[in-house]
C-alpha cells in the first residue's frame, strides 16, 4: 500500500502537465525501486515538493543552470520571501542543492545518486518537466539574463585586456600547470593534421604551442580586445596556421565544423552560461573527438569576481561531469593540483561518442 501511495502522487503530478508517455512504464520502475524501510512521510514529503507549479517552473529553470535567489525572482516574477519557501521546500525534499557564490546563494538540480531510495521517482518528474516547453516570457527573461552576465564579462576584458595576465597571475600562473596539460594533449595521440580549437585563447600562449603540434587550428573568443592579443602572439611566433573567430562560446557559426579536439583553459569561469557550452561543443566534435577543460575548483575567494572578471568561483568536478553528460560526452579523467595559494587547479578530459 505504501508504495502505491509513493507511485500514484508522481503519476498525477505528470498527468496534470498533460504528459502520459510511458507513465505505466515509469510508474512500475518507481514502485520497483523505493527501499523498504522508508516511511510515508518521507514519500510524501518528496512529493508534494513537486506537486507546485512555481517549483515546477524552477526545477524547469535549473535543468541545466545555476542562479542566484535574485535571478530567480526576477526570472519567475516572484517575490523573495516566496521564493525562499518553495526553496527550502525543494531542498529538503534533496531536489536541488545551493552553494555560495562571494555574497550570493545559487541554486542548482541535485545530482540523483543511485543509493537514493527515491532515486526513480525524481528521475521520472524531472523527465516530465525536461519535456515541457518553458514559459515564453520566462525565455526571454532567461535569454535577458545571459547577455547582462556575458556583458559582465565582456566589459572587464575590453578595460582590462592588456594587463589580464596579470591580474591572472594573482590567481594562478601558467608556469603551474602547463606543463601537465601539454603533457596530456600529447598522450591523446592525435596526428598533426588534427582539427584544434581553442575557446577563449587569452593572449595565445596556448594558441601558439597547438598551432606548433597540429596544422588546423583555430582560436574563438568574444573579446576582439583578447583576440587581437592572442594573433600577436601567433604572428610573434611566425605561424600561419592559426584562424580567428571573433564569436562567444555558444559557438552558432562554428558548431558546423568538425574538430578533432577542443580546449577551454581557464574560460568557464568567465562565461555567462557554462553548462550551455558542453552542449555548443559537442556539436562541434568528430565522434571519438576530446574535450579539455582547465578550470578552477570551487572556491570561495570574490574577491576575484572584481580583480579577475570571474562570473563564478570555479566548479565542482561532479558539476562538470553532470554537464559533460548531460552534453552526451563522457568524463575520461581529471587532475587536481593544489597551488600554494589555496587555489586548486583541475584539468578534465571528456570524449564525445562514436
Amino acid at each position: 500500500m505504501l508504495l502505491s501511495l509513493a507511485v500514484n502522487p508522481i503519476c498525477l503530478f505528470a498527468m496534470s502537465l498533460n504528459n502520459f508517455q510511458s507513465l505505466p512504464d515509469k510508474a512500475a520502475k518507481v514502485g520497483r525501486s523505493l527501499k523498504l524501510g522508508t516511511s510515508i512521510e518521507q514519500q510524501t514529503l518528496v512529493c508534494r515538493a513537486f506537486a507546485d507549479p512555481v517549483r515546477t517552473n524552477i526545477l524547469k529553470v535549473l535543468q541545466n543552470e545555476s542562479f542566484g535567489v535574485l535571478e530567480l525572482s526576477r526570472l519567475l516574477e516572484i517575490r523573495q520571501s516566496a521564493l525562499s519557501h518553495h526553496l527550502k521546500t525543494l531542498t529538503v525534499a534533496g531536489l536541488v542543492a545551493k552553494r555560495r557564490e562571494g555574497n550570493s546563494i545559487f541554486y542548482r538540480r541535485a545530482f540523483l545518486k543511485e543509493e537514493d531510495p527515491y532515486v526513480e521517482l525524481k528521475k521520472a518528474a524531472f523527465d516530465c518537466i525536461d519535456s515541457l516547453q518553458i514559459n515564453e516570457n520566462i525565455r526571454y527573461r532567461l535569454s535577458d539574463l545571459e547577455h547582462e552576465r556575458s556583458e559582465l564579462s565582456l566589459s572587464f576584458f575590453k578595460k582590462n585586456a592588456l594587463k589580464f595576465a596579470e591580474n591572472q597571475g594573482m590567481i594562478v600562473e601558467r608556469c603551474q600547470y602547463s606543463p601537465i596539460l601539454e603533457e596530456l594533449i600529447s598522450s591523446l595521440n592525435l596526428p598533426s593534421d588534427s582539427s584544434v580549437v581553442e575557446i577563449g585563447p587569452g593572449e595565445g600562449f596556448l594558441l601558439v604551442k597547438l598551432a606548433q603540434m597540429f596544422n588546423q587550428v583555430t582560436g574563438i573568443d568574444n573579446s576582439a580586445e583578447m583576440l587581437r592579443k592572442a594573433k600577436e602572439s601567433v604572428n610573434d611566433a611566425n605561424l600561419d596556421n592559426v584562424k580567428f573567430i571573433h564569436e562567444d562560446a555558444n559557438l552558432r557559426s562554428s558548431e558546423r565544423a568538425r574538430v578533432n579536439l577542443v580546449i577551454m583553459d581557464m574560460v568557464l569561469h568567465h562565461l555567462p552560461s557554462p553548462a550551455s557550452v558542453f552542449s555548443s561543443v559537442t556539436g562541434m566534435l568528430n565522434p571519438l573527438g576530446y574535450f579539455l577543460v582547465v578550470d578552477l575548483a570551487q572556491h570561495d575567494q570574490s574577491w576575484v569576481c572584481e580583480s579577475c572578471g570571474d562570473l563564478w568561483l570555479g566548479f565542482d568536478e561532479a558539476e562538470l561531469e553532470n554537464w559533460a553528460v548531460l552534453a552526451d560526452l563522457e568524463p575520461l579523467q581529471s587532475i587536481n593540483l593544489a597551488l600554494k595559494n589555496g587555489f586548486q587547479v583541475q584539468i578534465s578530459l571528456f570524449r564525445a561518442g562514436p
